[in-house]
């Protein structure tokens, strides 16, 4: 067992944090069916629990040194592999997101999913991909990391399946588990690879095997790569995005807890995590800041049409997600985290608000919405501020985290990347106010629009909380206030890079003009109405068609993997029923011919034997006689 720095005792009990959700799912699981409702208190004590200890670590965090402890787990030859825990800057962070956005999620559930017969299954859940989402972040090897991201998508599986009972929820929780394991492979083999190539699954010894130059760029920039698929699959980036939209299936709570700060993070916080390993591979720098800025303009732009309020927040996650790649593969490592934190808070919000929406109109389709600002309070200017944030509007949080991302972009010299994250940015301000506009204001369109009403405190309250730090957490890394987040998240590490970039003014102007340029456009169509909502529509109907449908990557998905399969299965029938099949069936009854023959010969009479006998030696003398009397 190693201590590495003086540690307190808190930061020593930090693997605690992700116990307390286990014991509640152990809990649950034996005694939910007679706490029924009841067992919505379990599941909140056990993440309050765990979001105070989260709170006490990062606090000791950020005026101490990193903690790590580990034991030998397996010996195997002279290979020993270890598991413990660590905690460093980036986790100390990454615990408490986690654990204070669960926590707020498990106390708006409790509102939310009020009546629900299997609320204990369902906490026990929320426990269960909790504790694997939080002993994920405090991992300190490859091995023990690639174990709890396999149970955070055991967890994601069951929470979007909860209504099981839908053929829909169904198939979205098998697509998510499939399609995410797509990029699991990817992990596991560049897992497998670093360990051939290293000796050990350790982050320390990667990271030292790298700075030694010990390990050949190929084989850093292939196991950067692979490793980056895994992370693809996690975060809902392009190609491997198709999963993520459909998840809305799941309840509303589990959306606000897989597209904020945990399932789809996880991607983002394992590049962060081994950034030394892809920052010594320009290649692999490229290939995840391409990625990340591609599925920024693509998700934007599929967002601008949806109809379904999950899904355009859905879509927007995924465009997010692709603002963090960016930043990551433009070394903006700080900017990527600073941005992952900002958007845990204000897209829990939106999603919890949505919730709140849907609760009081009982429906999920936008067009079926509106007038909903006089009614619902408290919902209305929450929802606001999420939005304003998620648009980058001037002094809210998402300004200073995208501003930031811009920058580092910028200053990397991707500049084709760079106006790709503005366009994206113009289309995040457009869809989510043509959202905003859609929902609350004007006159209700829907059937249950005028008796909605506000949602009790208990789902209120956490978004309050979420709102308060979607306007104020973006502070903590401004050159006004002093880019702290930056200076302590870099500060004794081996991550390049500052906690803030200069970057050109103009920049910030630009930010700004198209996040404003784009709430002004939504306020024409959807808000004054000055504007027809069909007047880009009419001149560009098949471009409607197909962001609406989606890019129509499902359909390509379907006709190339899913028929593609089929059609090789059914070839493959062929040959076995009728070309192997048949050769079998050939070949038996040809030997069972040549037996059938051979038996009549052996009928028992000696006349017949003596006529074969006769006529083989008349053959065997005209053999003699034509070769004369010479064989060979």
């Amino acid at each position: 067992m190693s201590l590495e720095g003086d540690c307190d005792k808190m930061m020593e009990n930090a693997w605690l944090i992700p116990l307390f959700p286990l014991l509640s799912f152990v809990l649950l699981l034996i005694f939910g069916r007679r706490l029924k409702e009841n067992g919505a208190y379990v599941g909140m004590l056990a993440t309050l629990a765990s979001l105070l200890l989260s709170i006490m670590v990062l606090l000791e965090r950020l005026q101490g040194e990193n903690v790590k402890i580990e034991g030998t787990w397996l010996t195997i030859g002279n290979t020993s592999l270890t598991a413990g825990f660590e905690v460093n800057q980036l986790n100390a962070l990454m615990l408490f997101i986690v654990s204070l956005v669960s926590f707020l999620v498990h106390m708006y559930s409790k509102g939310y999913m009020q009546g629900d017969e299997r609320i204990p299954v369902f906490y026990s859940y929320l426990g269960l991909f909790t504790f694997a989402m939080l002993s994920l972040v405090i991992s300190p090897n490859l091995l023990q990391v690639y174990i709890f991201w396999e149970l955070v998508g055991l967890g994601s599986f069951l929470l979007i399946g909860f209504y099981f009972f839908k053929p829909e929820a169904r198939a979205a929780a098998k697509k998510a588990f499939i399609v995410t394991r797509i990029g699991d492979v990817g992990l596991f083999i560049g897992m497998i690879l670093l360990f051939w190539q290293v000796g050990s699954f350790e982050y320390d010894e990667i990271f030292a095997a790298v700075a030694a130059g010990s390990i050949d760029p190929f084989w850093i920039t292939l196991t950067a790569i692979l490793i980056f698929i895994g992370a693809v699959g996690k975060s809902g980036q392009f190609p491997l995005h198709t999963w993520l939209p459909d998840a809305m299936e799941g309840p509303t709570p589990v959306s606000a807890l897989i597209h904020a700060a945990t399932m789809v993070a996880a991607g983002v916080y394992l590049v962060a995590s081994l950034f030394p390993l892809f920052s010594a591979s320009p290649t692999a720098m490229t290939v995840v800041a391409t990625v990340g800025g591609i599925t920024a303009i693509f998700a934007a732009s599929i967002g601008l049409v949806q109809k379904d309020i999950k899904r355009v927040l859905a879509y927007s996650t995924v465009s997010q997600l692709g603002y963090m790649m960016l930043a990551l593969g433009a070394a903006g490592y700080v900017a990527g985290v600073f941005h992952l934190m900002t958007h845990a808070f204000f897209k829990a919000l939106l999603f919890l608000a949505a919730g709140s929406v849907i609760h009081a109109v009982h429906t999920q389709n936008i067009e079926e919405m509106g007038g909903l600002w006089k009614k619902m309070k408290l919902t209305a200017p929450l929802f606001l501020i999420g939005t304003l944030a998620i648009s980058g509007f001037p002094l809210l949080s998402g300004f200073f985290s995208k501003d930031e991302i811009l920058i580092v972009a910028w200053a990397d010299g991707r500049y084709g990347l760079f106006w790709l994250a503005v366009g994206a940015a113009f289309f995040t301000a457009f869809y989510m106010f043509r959202l905003f506009f859609m929902v609350f204001t004007g006159e209700s369109r829907g059937e249950h629009g005028d008796h909605a009403h506000e949602s009790p405190g208990v789902m209120t309250f956490p978004m309050i909380v979420l709102g308060i730090l979607a306007i104020v957490s973006g502070y903590v890394n401004t050159p006004w206030f002093g880019t702290f987040l930056g200076d302590w998240l870099t500060e004794g590490s081996t991550v390049l890079g500052h906690g803030h970039i200069e970057g050109p003014g103009w920049i910030m102007f630009v930010a700004t003009g198209v996040s404003l340029a784009g709430i002004v456009l939504a306020w024409l169509m959807y808000g004054s109405k000055l504007l027809s909502r069909d007047w880009l529509v009419k001149p560009f109907p098949v471009g409607y068609k197909v962001l609406y449908n989606k890019y129509y990557i499902d359909e390509i998905y379907h006709a190339i993997v899913v028929l593609g399969t089929r059609t090789i299965g059914l070839i493959l029938q062929v040959v076995d029923t009728y070309i192997v099949g048949g050769l079998v069936k050939g070949t038996a009854a040809l030997t069972q011919g040549i037996g059938r023959a051979g038996s009549k010969l052996q009928d028992g009479q000696i006349q017949t034997y003596g006529t074969v006998a006769f006529f083989g030696l008349a053959v065997l003398v005209v053999i003699i006689a034509l070769t004369g009397g010479y064989l060979g």
